[in-house]
């Protein structure tokens, strides 16, 4: 929303409020589920029961088709691409370069095959805390739609059934707050969209009174907020009623066996995970039997070592068939997994993975609001450029350091002002925030960068 749809959406009643959300909503499902949507549900549904054979040649054929696109219409890979003889061969990929989050950034003008005017704009923070602005073709959003759809679809999913939706929407209001209102609700769609930014012990049992009431089919969105919930009920002896919820859907965020042990059995359902991302990775997702698939129709996942040699288990390499805005291509996303030499009898023949090792949790605490999670930390530099890192740190309940490393040229004190004011929407007005600029953020011992240092967990009760 704008400055004046914020302040009006701020200033109406409840109702209102609900109206406006169903409103975004149709306007945002109508980009999504328009032009080729139906063409490409009926090719997902169609490719079900492809055998891997199948599926590695339309891979093939979806990987040449895309690496040419690139080639035409991006100028950063035109030039690339050009040194390269058979770019487009699947089998050449490894004389493809591997670019990084860094690379991608610094050359993401150049690397556009669209203006600005024609995309899909994609605003994300990324959980490394660098900013990124990805541009998608309303065909790339239309399908990664109806990838989703369709592998939700295998649980009874589907648009307009009624859902609770817990994702980085910052939709409540003071009066809310007061009234100890932590959601809105999309009255067309039936989805509930609950606060992630208010999980505080006060406030949790409000949280599951409403969603006893609501009695939502499918949960949606942050892991780490839904534990919060399902743990506080467990701890209270608040009892979930069973045969409400039919699947929860995580998003964002990683899947331990205790979020997955805690989530099934306080909601009394079954959790199916998928990976993405906000800039456009393939997809990986979990079947009925509860094993996670590469979608190869949606991209190629290498896995490598330091050297750059394949391995089972090592860092994750993407080329993604639908960022024809921005093409990923062999794209260091800066994830994590392991693969399975298993085989699975759910009629998905995609290959399997043993783990997604990436995007580890974590949250920051405020004793006003209570734990903010990784997800809604990173959304802070949404609107804001020239941060190139951001890092917060906390060694206090009372306060947070926040390290930033700025590009100078493009850094502004609006844009200090929108960052705080993104961080302090999250964290609340009571918990200090103190600033250092710094030239250089180091990184952990591993090798990875943290957006999130608590060194505080042991202290923090709820």
């Amino acid at each position: 929303m704008g400055n004046l749809q914020e302040k009006i959406y701020e200033k109406s009643p409840h109702f209102i409020q609900n109206s406006i959300v169903s409103i975004y909503n149709i306007l945002a499902y109508k980009k999504r589920y328009s032009g080729k949507y139906r063409h490409f549900i009926k090719h997902y549904l169609e490719n079900r029961n492809l055998s891997t054979d199948q599926l590695k040649d339309v891979q093939a054929k979806k990987y040449s088709s895309f690496i040419k696109y690139a080639k035409k219409y991006s100028g950063y890979y035109t030039e690339i691409l050009s040194e390269i003889k058979s770019p487009d061969v699947l089998s050449n990929i490894n004389q493809l370069p591997i670019i990084n989050k860094e690379t991608l950034r610094n050359n993401i003008s150049d690397i556009y095959t669209i203006e600005r005017s024609r995309g899909v704009i994609s605003k994300t923070g990324g959980t490394t805390g660098k900013s990124l602005e990805v541009l998608y073709t309303k065909d790339d959003i239309q399908e990664r739609f109806a990838l989703l759809d369709d592998f939700r679809s295998n649980f009874g999913y589907k648009l307009g059934k009624k859902t609770a939706w817990f994702s980085g929407k910052n939709l409540l209001t003071q009066k809310d707050i007061k009234k100890n209102r932590f959601w809105k609700t999309d009255h067309i769609y039936n989805v509930r969209y609950y606060s992630t930014f208010h999980i505080h012990g006060k406030y949790l049992k409000y949280y599951i009174e409403n969603l006893i009431k609501y009695k939502p089919l499918y949960m949606v969105g942050f892991p780490s907020t839904m534990y919060e919930i399902a743990k506080y009920g467990i701890a209270n002896n608040i009892d979930f009623p069973a045969n409400i919820v039919k699947a929860i859907f995580p998003t964002a965020e990683t899947i331990t066996d205790d979020i997955r042990a805690v989530l099934e059995g306080y909601f009394k359902t079954n959790l199916y995970n998928q990976y993405a991302s906000s800039e456009g990775a393939p997809f990986i997702l979990e079947c009925k039997n509860k094993n996670l698939h590469l979608e190869l129709q949606s991209g190629v996942f290498e896995v490598l070592d330091e050297n750059c040699n394949p391995v089972n288990k090592g860092r994750m390499i993407i080329t993604s068939f639908n960022t024809h805005g921005t093409p990923l291509i062999r794209y260091d996303i800066g994830d994590q997994i392991e693969l399975s030499d298993d085989t699975c009898n759910c009629g998905n023949n995609n290959p399997l993975v043993k783990e997604i090792l990436g995007r580890i949790s974590d949250y920051i605490y405020s004793e006003e609001i209570g734990k903010i999670n990784l997800g809604n930390i990173s959304n802070c530099l949404k609107g804001v450029k020239g941060i190139v890192k951001f890092q917060i740190q906390q060694d206090s309940i009372k306060e947070l350091l926040v390290l930033i490393e700025k590009d100078s040229v493009v850094y502004t004190t609006e844009y200090e002002k929108k960052f705080l004011k993104n961080l302090r929407d999250r964290v609340g007005n009571s918990i200090k925030i103190g600033v250092r600029y710094v030239d250089e953020i180091p990184v952990e011992k591993s090798g990875k960068f943290r957006l999130i240092k608590n060194n505080i967990k042991d202290k923090i009760k709820n």
